[in-house]
């Protein structure tokens, strides 16, 4: 009995490792996009803080690396699912910021832009930002040490993100290893300390921006409109590219497979990360894809002529 038990917990130690690893990897939903490699969501018990989107299955080239921060800078890195597993299946491995906590099904259609708040209703209070800038720079550390490192390309960085996730992705831009920056729905308070946020950024920071940029807005009635707008009319010394469409402040993020922000935001990364010039050709020339969409408006600056 006693050499039974000695063998049982000599293969329980062999086996263990793997075992465990299975056990703290859990997919959420079921893989999505109309790239080419369909992508899921998980949640891994090894990064309790992030959400990852990658390619059900993976490819023999490394992905570049995506990093984002949600809207609300929420501890909730499946806010903003259906947008994420899009990009992914572009070919990307993106780390949310936050667990895996709530998924929310698509959505057919979107909401009214921005309605007003119920009349007496008191203004949203500032609370503290649940996840933060330094938690998206983190996790190029956390893939450097994890079995992710053999499919990353830690020379291929992007930040993205939406509202206060913008800000983060923003903050995060002057680190020297991002290669590309996303704001959607967001720009830096044109008061410091004057929004709901706390990400540490003010309007002297976007001079730390090394790299290309793009505001992607929804219009007058997008509460971040005077802040991003500002951003852009501020930025001169790298390429900027403005786009608005009259949808407010939420985007399209809980649309299929993320809706016009998914369109975009893959573009943006294959042509900034891959260069490829036929997703360039969304956002250079006279004849730019998104210049012939009635639905956007585009402002360009420092901005190069062909993809």
């Amino acid at each position: 009995m006693k050499t039974l038990t000695s063998l049982t917990l000599a293969f329980a130690l062999s086996v263990s490792p793997v075992a465990a690893h299975v056990q703290s990897v859990r997919t959420i939903g079921t893989p999505a996009g109309t790239g080419r490699m369909p992508a899921i969501a998980q949640g891994r018990a090894d990064a309790p803080g992030y959400t990852i989107y990658r390619p059900a299955k993976w490819p023999r080239q490394r992905l570049p690396l995506v990093l984002w921060g949600n809207g609300g800078c929420r501890d909730n890195g499946l806010s903003a699912s259906h947008f994420l597993r899009e990009i992914a299946s572009h070919g990307y491995l993106v780390i949310a910021n936050g667990a895996p906590r709530e998924e929310r099904p698509v959505m057919t259609s979107l909401p009214p832009a921005n309605g007003p708040r119920p009349t007496g209703a008191p203004p949203p209070r500032a609370t503290p930002d649940e996840t933060q800038a330094s938690q998206l720079l983190g996790a190029i550390d956390w893939v450097k040490r994890s079995d992710l490192a053999r499919h990353a390309d830690l020379g291929r960085i992007a930040v993205m993100g939406h509202s206060c996730g913008g800000l983060q992705a923003l903050a995060a831009a002057a680190d020297p290893r991002i290669d590309a920056v996303v704001a959607f729905n967001s720009g830096v308070y044109v008061r410091a300390g004057s929004g709901l946020s706390g990400v540490g950024i003010t309007k002297d920071d976007l001079a730390k921006l090394h790299t290309p940029v793009a505001y992607i807005l929804g219009g007058p009635d997008d509460i971040a409109y005077p802040n991003g707008s500002d951003d852009v009319a501020r930025i001169a010394h790298v390429p900027v590219f403005f786009a608005n469409s009259p949808i407010g402040h939420g985007g399209t993020f809980g649309l299929a497979n993320g809706g016009d922000y998914g369109r975009i935001g893959a573009a943006w990364l294959d042509w900034q990360l891959k260069h490829k010039p036929a997703a360039g050709a969304m956002f250079t020339g006279p004849d730019c894809g998104l210049c012939k969409d009635k639905q956007w408006t585009v402002v360009r600056k420092q901005f190069p002529e062909k993809p």
